[in-house]
């Protein structure tokens, strides 16, 4: 993969979106206060298996992390992904 941009905050569409080789994965989100709800994580079939989803969930949660938020997956991989990167339990907002 190369052509990695950093996030980017989609304001028209709500979601953080990162472009990869000329394709875009993206996040739907919802903010309300200080939690993210991470709504739909989505990779473009061409680049699933290629580690795209998971470069794009780590800046997410540096965006988490760097602007004091608290995050709730709602979508199944993003939930699955935190589970499995224990160095972001601490940003997870737990009921």
């Amino acid at each position: 993969m190369r052509d990695h941009n950093q996030l980017i905050f989609n304001r028209s569409k709500n979601r953080y979106e990162m472009s990869v080789d000329g394709q875009v994965v993206y996040a739907d989100v919802r903010r309300n206060n200080d939690v993210l709800y991470i709504d739909y994580v989505y990779a473009p079939p061409e680049l699933r298996g290629k580690g795209a989803a998971g470069q794009f969930m780590t800046q997410l949660m540096a965006i988490v992390r760097a602007e004091h938020l608290k995050a709730v997956p709602i979508c199944g991989y993003a939930a699955s992904w935190l589970q499995r990167h224990q160095e972001y339990t601490d940003l997870i907002l737990t009921r």
